[in-house]
C-alpha cells in the first residue's frame, strides 16, 4: 500500500541566469563556467545558426530566438538570460533581441555581448576602443556602427575574415595574441575588446593587459560581468580581467561602507 510523504519546496539559494548560446558555439560554455561563481544556478538553451556566417545568417536568428527562450524548463522565471551572440545583436538590435527572448520566457533582466560591453565601458570609462574580430567586412561594419550609436568609438580594427563558424574556434590562443599586439601597435585606443563567443579569447587576457597595460575585453567575458551585474549575483573571486578586478574592488568597497 503507498503512502503519500511528506516534503519541501526550496528555490536556489542565487540568482537564476540563463544563456542562449548558437548552435555552433564551443567556446562560451567553457568560458562561463570559469567566469560565474557556483553558487549562482545557471542553465542553457541553443539556437540554430548557419554554418556560414553573414548579415543574412544572422538575420535569420531572429525568428528562432523565441523558440529557443521557450526550451528553458517550463514556469521558470530568469532573473536574467544573456543572449551569446555579438554579431547578431548587432544585426537584429538588442531591443528586438531582448524581445524575442522574453515571448519565449520569463526573465527579469536580458542582455547580450553588445549591451554588456557598452556598459562594461562605462565602468571602466572607456570611450575608444580596439576590436579584433574573426568575420568578414559586413559582419564587423554592423557591430562597429551598433557601437558609435551608443557613444563607443572604434579607433582601431582588425580581422581574421573568416565565413565560416566552425573555424573561429579553431583559432588558437597563439594568433589571437600576435593579432590583437598587431592590432594595438601604434593605437590610441583605451582597451581593446576580443570580439565573438565563439573565440578562444578569455585564454589570452591576462597576457595581453599585462604586455598593453590597458582594459583587455571579451564578449563572454562582458556578457558573465553584465549577466551577475543585471541579476545581483555573486563574483567569481578568481575571474580573469581587469573587468572584474575593478568590479571585486568596487563590491569590497560597498560592503565595507555598509
Amino acid at each position: 500500500m503507498s503512502q503519500a510523504l511528506a516534503y519541501r519546496l526550496t528555490e536556489p539559494p542565487g540568482p537564476r541566469l540563463g544563456l542562449i548560446a548558437l548552435q555552433s558555439d564551443e567556446t562560451i560554455e567553457r568560458d562561463l563556467r570559469r567566469l560565474l561563481p557556483e553558487t549562482v544556478e545557471w542553465m542553457v538553451s541553443r539556437v540554430p545558426m548557419a554554418p556560414e556566417v553573414t548579415s543574412d545568417t544572422l538575420a535569420q536568428m531572429e525568428t528562432a530566438l523565441t523558440g529557443a527562450a521557450a526550451l528553458f524548463p517550463l514556469g521558470l522565471r530568469f532573473d536574467c538570460i544573456g543572449y551569446g551572440c555579438t554579431s547578431g545583436t548587432a544585426q537584429i538590435g538588442a531591443d528586438v533581441v531582448a524581445g524575442m527572448i522574453r515571448a519565449g520566457v520569463r526573465a527579469d533582466a536580458v542582455t547580450e555581448p553588445l549591451s554588456a560591453l557598452v556598459a562594461a565601458c562605462g565602468a571602466l570609462n572607456l570611450k575608444r576602443i580596439a576590436v579584433l574580430s574573426p568575420y568578414v567586412a559586413s559582419v564587423s561594419d554592423r557591430l562597429h556602427g551598433a557601437l558609435a550609436g551608443q557613444g563607443v568609438t572604434v579607433a582601431d580594427f582588425g580581422s581574421f575574415n573568416i565565413a565560416e563558424e566552425a573555424a573561429v574556434v579553431r583559432i588558437d590562443p597563439a594568433s589571437i595574441r600576435d593579432a590583437a599586439l598587431q592590432v594595438m601597435r601604434g593605437s590610441t585606443a583605451d582597451a581593446l575588446f576580443l570580439s565573438c563567443t565563439n573565440l578562444r579569447a578569455l585564454e589570452v587576457v591576462e597576457t595581453l593587459e599585462t604586455e598593453l597595460n590597458l582594459p583587455v575585453l571579451t564578449s563572454n567575458q562582458v556578457l558573465a560581468w553584465h549577466m551577475l551585474d543585471r541579476s545581483g549575483g555573486p563574483l567569481h573571486p578568481g575571474a580573469p580581467g581587469r573587468l572584474f578586478r575593478a568590479a571585486r574592488t568596487k563590491a569590497k568597497a560597498e560592503s565595507e561602507s555598509t
